[in-house]
């Protein structure tokens, strides 16, 4: 479950929260202002969203060095029908590698 509660609450409370995203797996999305700035996750959802993270940026770095020589609007449109392509449900063949 994920709960938002204000920065003031939390500082009051951080052992209970700290208990309940470690043993029930809730997440905490801490307010200060009326604004989200922050959220206590449990550590192993934190670890995947590290490791997602790493992969995004080793695929659009990849994808960035395969497309180099690609003009904008040619790119553009590529990502376009591969999106459309994507969205009917059928994924792209992809590249040898």
């Amino acid at each position: 479950m994920v709960r938002e509660a204000p920065a003031v609450k939390v500082r009051q409370n951080l052992g209970e929260l700290l208990n309940e995203v470690q043993y029930k797996h809730d997440s905490v999305v801490i307010m200060k202002d009326g604004r989200r700035v922050a959220t206590l996750v449990d550590i192993g959802l934190f670890d995947r969203i590290r490791v997602m993270e790493s992969r995004f940026v080793d695929i659009t770095t990849r994808i960035r060095k395969a497309f180099s020589t690609t003009g904008n609007k040619e790119f553009d449109g590529l990502v376009v029908a591969a999106v459309r392509h994507a969205r009917r449900g059928k994924a792209p063949k992809r590249a040898p590698r």
